[in-house]
C-alpha cells in the first residue's frame, strides 16, 4: 500500500534486461557509446526534429542544468508557487544557475495562470539593475497537482513568454503521464518549449532522465555544466540503455497509461465512501483526497503510505499510482478504507 510516490517502485523488467544487455564488452565512455547515440536519435524521432540531448540520473539535476543552460546568474525564472523547482529541489536551480531568482506565481490548480504570470513579469523592469531580469518561464507538465495543460493553455503561456522575450523550460518528470492523459503527441506537447526535462525514473526506469534542447544554440554551455555537476557519467551506456528500452515498443506510454488508469480506479473507489471527497480532478496518476482523520490514521496504522499536502489549493492527502500498481492493490486498499469509513 505504498501510494506515497511513483519513486517507490522497482524498475520495469524490460529496463533491467536492457541494462544487463548493455553489460557486455568495452565501449567508449561519457556518452560516446552506440547506445547513447541511438537514444539521441530516438528522441529526435519522437519529437520529429533535431535535438541536443544530455543524460542525467535525477530529475533535480535535469531541471537545474536545464535552467542553468538558459538563464544567467542575474536572471529571473517564473514558475508556480507549487513548482517542484521552487519547493522540492533544495535550491539546486539557484545553485547551478549561480544565483538566478525563482519568482513564484500563485496558482489555483497547479498550472500557471496567464493573467497572474503576466502581472509577475510586468513587475520586472528591463535593464533595471536593482531587480533580476526576466529571463525564463518554467512549466510542469503535468503540474504538481496532477493537472495537465491543454495545447491551448500551453499556447497562452508560450505567447506570453515570447511577447516578453523569455525562454521556456518544461519540467517533464511525469511527461509520459501528461501525454497519455491529453492524447497529444510528444511533438505537439513541446511546441514552443526551449528545453525539456524528459523524465524516466518515475515511470519504470532505474534512474534515467534526459535533458532535451530543441535549439542547439541554447545548449552550447551545457556540456561544461553537465561535467561540473557530476552528471557526465563515465559509464553512460547504463543510463542510456534504460532510456532506449523506455522508448522501445512504447514502454513509456504503456506504463503511463496503466498508472493513470489505476489512479482513476482508486479515485472512483474512494469517492464512493462516506466522508471522502476528491480535492481535485484526477487527470494523471495523482489523486488528492480529503479523508476523515480516523480513516487516514487507520490506513496509516495498517501500513499504508501516502502524504499530507498542506500547502495545496485544497489541503488533502496525496496518493500516487505507478506502472506496477495493479487492480488488486487498489481494490484491497479501497476495501480497507471502507472498513474504516
Amino acid at each position: 500500500m505504498l501510494f506515497a510516490s511513483d519513486n517507490v517502485t522497482p524498475a520495469n523488467p524490460e529496463i533491467i534486461e536492457a541494462v544487463a544487455a548493455a553489460n557486455v564488452g568495452n565501449v567508449m565512455p561519457y556518452g560516446d557509446d552506440p547506445i547513447s547515440q541511438r537514444v539521441r536519435e530516438g528522441l529526435a524521432a519522437l519529437f520529429d526534429r533535431a535535438v541536443d540531448v544530455h543524460f542525467a540520473t535525477t530529475g533535480t539535476a535535469a531541471n537545474a542544468l536545464g535552467l542553468a543552460s538558459i538563464v544567467p546568474s542575474y536572471g529571473a525564472v517564473f514558475c508556480t508557487s507549487l513548482a517542484h523547482v521552487n519547493t522540492d529541489e533544495c535550491a539546486a536551480p539557484e545553485f547551478f544557475t549561480g544565483g538566478a531568482k525563482l519568482i513564484d506565481v500563485p496558482t489555483a490548480d497547479g498550472r500557471l495562470c496567464p493573467k497572474q504570470l503576466t502581472a509577475a513579469i510586468e513587475k520586472s523592469v528591463p535593464g533595471f539593475v536593482h531587480r533580476p531580469e526576466a529571463w525564463a518561464v518554467s512549466v510542469s507538465q503535468p503540474s504538481e497537482c496532477g493537472s495537465v495543460y491543454s495545447r491551448d493553455q500551453l499556447d497562452e503561456i508560450v505567447d506570453i513568454a515570447r511577447h516578453y522575450g523569455l525562454l521556456l523550460h518544461m519540467d517533464g518528470a511525469r511527461f509520459a503521464n501528461a501525454v497519455a492523459a491529453t492524447g497529444m503527441s510528444a511533438q505537439d506537447m513541446v511546441k514552443g518549449i526551449d528545453v525539456l526535462s524528459f523524465g524516466g525514473s518515475k515511470n519504470g526506469c532505474m534512474m534515467a532522465e534526459a535533458l532535451v534542447f530543441f535549439d542547439p544554440k541554447r545548449s552550447k554551455h551545457t556540456p561544461f555544466l553537465h561535467k561540473r555537476a557530476g552528471m557526465l557519467c563515465s559509464k553512460m551506456r547504463f543510463v542510456s540503455a534504460q532510456l532506449e528500452a523506455y522508448l522501445a515498443d512504447d514502454l513509456w506510454m504503456r506504463n503511463a497509461h496503466h498508472a493513470n488508469a489505476m489512479a482513476q480506479r482508486l479515485a472512483e473507489g474512494m469517492a464512493r465512501l462516506d466522508g471522502v471527497r476528491l480535492a481535485a480532478p484526477v487527470e494523471t496518476n495523482m489523486v488528492f483526497l480529503v479523508l476523515p482523520e480516523a480513516m487516514a490514521s487507520g490506513l496509516k496504522a495498517a501500513g499504508a503510505e501516502f502524504y499530507w499536502i498542506g500547502d495545496f489549493p485544497t489541503p488533502a492527502y496525496r496518493f500516487v499510482t505507478a506502472w506496477n500498481t495493479n487492480e488488486q492493490m487498489v481494490d484491497e486498499f479501497v476495501k480497507l478504507a471502507g472498513s474504516l469509513a
